[in-house]
């Protein structure tokens, strides 16, 4: 089913949704993110990343510095890092691939003095996994730059977020939780059309809370403001008798997205971009066609 085209501008381009889902690549700059970490500090290495995926299909790049990795599966947990540590990882990087770069690019960053350091060294778009609750800085950062947000649900913080989630309704508490923090941000001077949300697939979550997110995700738009999700390599993609890991998720990955893409999302985050935009593609031409 066609959705309402959005326009969005974000730096140096125009995001439109509703046409098609738009791709969002990730790029770690962690050496502890689930996946990935380790694997692209130096930014030349990352470049190469970035044009590799954007001639993959990726729409946008989002760059991130300090890694969300739950405890369980991985161990203790990410570490927090500073906001010292954190820039060092991320600003040379947009630096670098700013210069040639053709989409927009995201910092997935909590902390408003490295959310201000990315924009300064070419990044158009924030994508808060805090939706604006741990730094009273960001949100007036983001009004004042004119960036558009990214709004993510998260129950506690990424070392606690997995330790027994427990939900009553999870679709109305995270519509609800989503709905209160767009108020937020639009009373703090963001504009509504610069606003995106992401139901937080893994953060604060059980199984079962995944599965019917990703079933019932259509009943998100009725925020209007254009929906992300980010299923890949997950968890629970993998949750398996015996679990499956995660270097060999990318089919459950596929199934994920196709499921989200049928039910209503407008962006999809992922770390197989070659992949995850063929799948799209072949859900949006059932979903969307005439």
């Amino acid at each position: 089913m066609p959705h309402d085209l959005i326009h969005m501008p974000c730096g140096r381009a125009t995001l439109t949704f509703g046409e098609r889902t738009l791709i969002m690549g990730i790029l770690n700059a962690t050496p502890d993110s689930f996946f990935d970490g380790g694997r692209f500090f130096d930014p030349d290495v990352a470049g190469r990343q970035v044009e590799a995926m954007v001639e993959a299909g990726a729409d946008l790049i989002d760059v991130g510095g300090e890694s969300t990795r739950p405890a369980g599966a991985y161990g203790t947990g990410a570490e927090p890092v500073t906001e010292e540590e954190e820039t060092r990882r991320v600003v040379p990087i947009i630096e670098r691939i700013a210069k040639d770069c053709p989409v927009p690019i995201s910092v997935d960053t909590t902390k408003s003095g490295v959310a201000r350091r990315a924009l300064d060294a070419g990044a158009d778009l924030i994508n808060d996994i805090s939706s604006l609750r741990f730094d009273p800085g960001m949100a007036p950062l983001i009004a004042a730059r004119g960036a558009p947000v990214v709004l993510m649900h998260m129950k506690g913080t990424p070392r606690t977020m997995q330790k027994h989630p427990t939900y009553t309704d999870v679709i109305g508490e995270v519509r609800a939780f989503l709905r209160e923090r767009i108020a937020f941000a639009v009373q703090s001077g963001i504009p509504p059309d610069r606003i995106l949300i992401d139901p937080g697939l893994g953060f604060g979550k059980r199984l079962r809370d995944n599965l019917e997110i990703i079933a019932r995700l259509r009943e998100f738009r009725a925020l209007n403001v254009p929906l992300l999700i980010g299923p890949s390599r997950k968890a629970f993609v993998g949750v398996t008798t015996p679990p499956i890991p995660v270097e060999d998720r990318l089919e459950g990955t596929l199934a994920a997205l196709a499921l989200c893409v049928a039910h209503g999302a407008d962006t999809v985050r992922v770390h197989d971009v070659r992949a995850a935009a063929r799948a799209c593609r072949l859900a949006d031409a059932v979903v969307r066609r005439g």
